[in-house]
């Protein structure tokens, strides 16, 4: 499968990275190269195209104002200079969020995952949810995950709750927000399953942390999170184990 591809950057050199990245993958064919989001829209409107690399700091318009203004998206991947967008990035659904400078193995994974996800066209989203099953708990009560390039400690004890963004996960835990890619099953491998319980698509929750469930959502401080349909039943079940009335 090839994917159509524009470039919207404000900045000369880093399209001709990008331009120069994308000559050398078979799969990529690019489109054409915006210096702004005008121009870039009205490529959208011209051709088709099936993602977009696209900066955030622009003149005119950023990225993500570009982005709310579009009815239909392509799949889109951040290209920026600025870490502190990356949360903004990720819940705009982008497939992958490249620091400048961009290492050409970086991009070749950023890509990848893009092709990955237009394949999948959507199937994942429309089949029907496996049912959770139980998970052996780890050796140890602490994990190292990946985030703004350096590799950190989590102590399980702490998580609050974990948050499910396409391929990046959340870690709430009550001092920090630790964004890292990870699917939300490979996180569930590394949780100690007596105390965490996937209670959505998007959610895990410590049943520790649990402050109060009401009808189909669980509060944990002051955030509230959804019961999926799907979960609903073996958190249910583990509430009345745990219910001294």
């Amino acid at each position: 499968m090839t994917l159509r591809c524009i470039a919207v950057d404000d900045e000369p050199l880093a399209l001709d990275i990008i331009e120069s990245y994308i000559g050398k993958l078979p799969f990529l064919k690019l489109v054409r190269t915006c210096s702004s989001a005008t121009e870039a829209m009205q490529v959208l409107q011209e051709e088709q195209v099936d993602l977009m690399f696209l900066d955030i700091e622009m003149p005119e318009l950023t990225g993500i104002q570009f982005l709310n203004i579009l009815k239909h998206q392509p799949l889109i991947i951040f290209t920026t200079a600025y870490p502190d967008y990356a949360l903004e990035g990720f819940n705009q659904d982008a497939v992958d969020y490249l620091l400048k400078p961009i290492p050409f193995d970086r991009f070749l994974k950023a890509v990848t995952k893009a092709q990955e996800r237009l394949q999948r066209n959507g199937r994942d989203r429309e089949a029907p949810l496996a049912a959770p099953t139980p998970q052996a708990a780890p050796e140890h009560d602490f994990m190292f995950v990946k985030a703004d390039y350096k590799t950190i400690r989590v102590d399980f004890k702490d998580i609050l709750w974990i948050e499910g963004l396409k391929d990046y996960i959340i870690i709430q835990t009550k001092d920090q927000k630790i964004i890292t890619l990870l699917s939300m099953n490979k996180m569930m491998e590394k949780l100690q399953d007596s105390k965490f319980l996937r209670v959505h698509r998007s959610f895990i929750v410590s049943l520790q942390k649990i402050d109060s469930i009401e009808k189909s959502r669980i509060r944990i401080g002051s955030k509230e999170i959804p019961i999926g349909e799907v979960y609903k039943e073996q958190f249910l079940k583990w509430v009345e184990e745990n219910n001294i009335q």
